[in-house]
């Protein structure tokens, strides 16, 4: 007979552990399944792996590169320890896997079972099948579900990749060694951040992108990450399409053809990393017979409440197609057990949603862009700041980079706010509470000195005055 449950979830990520804590306290029995490692991608191959990495190639980088920073202070950084640098990493993704996911999950009391789930049935009456890997298939009923399967890195069907094989940011965060030349397939959050991180541990590294870094923010953006790249040998090809991969039997090095503004450009490297996108994963999940809709990538189509084609089936996180992060799928996880449950009728809702890429300096984003606000044909005012205005970022002796606003010029209310900046997420995570205001607000507003946040406030300021014209806390 079928084990019976309020909730049944699929996935132990972000958006399931929210699911289950909030459908918990509301006095809820709730189940999750998971035919892989507990915690999802963020905690095993995704956010907490790929930050510890990228923190300690940025302490070797800040060793190396010192003497010229700061006078009077000189360090020296040795070759990478690499298998020591992983299994460091690993043993801080094993110790939060099981602070954050297993001790937590046994605290409130739900189980979690170790299989394969599908869903069986009819619309009006879902049921999931679980396969476990001893061969035995046990049924639950309940009264919702959710599907909170996540996404997986993927590779575009590029002639002789597969053959030729290459690295994913899952599998580029296990190798056993630095290679000496890597080459970073596409040109978004994840492959900048891949690129600059091995680049500062050794490698030498080439970026290929197919329009200029970072193409969904603003374009000064781009324009600067491009000269940071520079300045850390990180050479970016630009409009370059890979056409064809192959792998030489004698030298175990990789070629890669790619189609560079409209001429055939040959890339010879030790490792190739593809970092063109993330697919949901919904294989196996028999999502049809149960009357769930999904898109033109395999995502699970829901409305703005989080509800699929099935009302008594939801999903939460990357499997959605949503932006892909995990505060994302963890606000998705509450707002499902609350409509489900709490007769709550929230909406998912991104007007201020932060964005953050961990690249040095870091890119931090709330808001619309300038090109955003254009297109909706609000007329646009904004300002740049120079980092060299912000006093935090002249006694770091660090003024890479900028911060700026954007204001709708009839309203004076700002839309959104772009940085790029050391702590940039600090200021973007600041900026969820600036967008709304009138920019002579946040200007008069109180800002400590000597924090990089009182550059938000000097931004404002510039709407008026010259920041040039400013003394050090005007």
């Amino acid at each position: 007979m079928p084990t019976k449950y309020d909730l049944a979830i699929i996935g132990s990520g972000g958006g399931a552990f929210a699911a289950a804590i909030r459908a918990t306290t509301l006095g809820k029995s709730v189940v999750m399944i998971e035919r892989g490692t507990l915690g999802g991608t963020c905690v095993n191959t995704g956010c907490v792996p790929s930050k510890a990495l990228i923190a300690a190639a940025e302490a070797r980088h800040v060793a190396a590169d010192a003497s010229a920073q700061f006078p009077g202070i000189a360090m020296t950084a040795e070759q990478v320890d690499m298998p020591a640098l992983i299994a460091g990493k690993q043993s801080l993704v094993e110790s939060l896997r099981g602070e954050k996911y297993a001790d937590v999950a046994d605290s409130y009391g739900w189980p979690v079972w170790q299989g394969d789930a599908a869903f069986a049935g009819t619309f009006d009456a879902p049921m999931l099948e679980v396969a476990a890997t001893d061969g035995t298939v046990q049924a639950i009923e309940a009264e919702h579900y959710l599907v909170a399967t996540g996404s997986r890195p993927w590779a575009p069907p590029i002639d002789g990749l597969d053959e030729a094989g290459y690295l994913t940011s899952t599998t580029a965060m296990e190798l056993d060694q630095v290679p000496e030349s890597l080459l970073v397939l596409g040109g978004g959050y994840v492959a900048l951040e891949q690129a600059q991180l091995f680049a500062r541990l050794g490698s030498q590294v080439t970026v290929l992108a197919r329009s200029r870094l970072a193409s969904k923010e603003e374009p000064e953006v781009s324009r600067t990450l491009q000269q940071v790249f520079a300045d850390e040998a990180i050479r970016v090809v630009r409009r370059a399409l890979p056409t064809r991969v192959s792998r030489e039997a004698a030298t175990g090095q990789v070629l890669v053809t790619a189609d560079v503004s409209g001429g055939e450009q040959e890339f010879r490297t030790d490792q190739v990393l593809v970092a063109l996108g993330r697919r949901p994963v919904t294989d196996g999940l028999n999502l049809g017979p149960v009357g769930v809709k999904t898109g033109g990538f395999g995502e699970v189509v829901v409305s703005d409440r989080m509800q699929t084609s099935n009302p008594r089936i939801w999903a939460a996180g990357d499997v959605t197609g949503h932006p892909e992060f995990v505060y994302v799928a963890a606000h998705h996880g509450t707002l499902v057990a609350e409509n489900a449950f709490a007769e709550a009728d929230r909406a998912v809702d991104y007007a201020r949603l932060p964005r953050v890429t961990f690249t040095s300096p870091a890119i931090g984003a709330v808001g619309m862009t300038e090109k955003e606000v254009v297109a909706s044909g609000i007329r646009c005012d904004c300002r740049v700041l120079p980092l060299h205005h912000v006093p935090r970022a002249l006694v770091n002796r660090d003024t890479r980079g900028f911060i700026k606003i954007v204001v709708n010029a009839d309203t004076s209310e700002i839309l959104g706010m772009t940085a790029v900046a050391k702590d940039a997420g600090e200021l973007a995570a600041a900026g969820v509470h600036v967008l709304g205001k009138k920019v002579a607000e946040v200007a008069d507003a109180w800002a400590p000195y000597l924090t990089m946040a009182e550059g938000i406030r000097i931004a404002a300021k510039a709407f008026t005055t010259d920041p040039s014209m400013l003394s050090c806390c005007a």
